[in-house]
């Protein structure tokens, strides 16, 4: 019980003041035009959501950053895209956790383990509180993948189908 109440504390005390602190409206500017370049290359759909704390609720469940990030995967529309090749970045700052939850059409094409190796390196980048830099590594990793498997052919241009600004919660 103890656990639970420091838990629940400890997401209380962030809030949007902190995210603004470590995510400036610079930052997440530079985050929106990474992504932007990105799909320039490829076919696929990235949609960054930074988030201060979990609310309420989903901390009183015992919901975790994996749960919270599947959420928000439906919630954003990201499983909506016409290939299924749409992939999440999301960090959630109270815990400095970051997950990476990828659509059918993506996950089915990359190796059990691929995304934990990827979020393994970015760690290091948010427990030192460098986030914009670990947010742009997740974004060159998300995109290495979607370029190799949802290239775009000569002359043909991604349509876009979420927005590229970071959803912030």
């Amino acid at each position: 019980m103890t656990n639970r109440l420091l838990r629940i504390a400890r997401h209380w005390w962030h809030d949007e003041h902190h995210l603004r602190r470590r995510l400036d409206a610079g930052a997440l500017a530079r985050l929106r035009a990474r992504v932007t370049a990105s799909e320039a290359r490829h076919g696929g759909e990235i949609r960054v959501c930074v988030e201060a704390a979990l609310p309420l609720r989903a901390l009183w469940r015992g919901d975790g950053p994996r749960q919270r990030a599947l959420a928000l995967f439906g919630e954003l529309g990201v499983w909506n895209t016409e290939a299924n090749n749409g992939v999440l970045i999301y960090l959630l700052l109270a815990e400095r956790a970051i997950e990476i939850v990828a659509d059918r059409g993506v996950a089915r094409l990359v190796p059990p383990g691929h995304w934990d190796a990827v979020l393994a390196g970015m760690r290091q980048a948010f427990q030192a509180g460098r986030f914009e830099p670990g947010l742009m590594a997740a974004v060159e990793a998300v995109e290495a993948v979607l370029v190799q498997h949802f290239p775009l052919a000569p002359g043909q241009a991604n349509p876009n189908e979420l927005p590229d600004g970071v959803a912030v919660r």
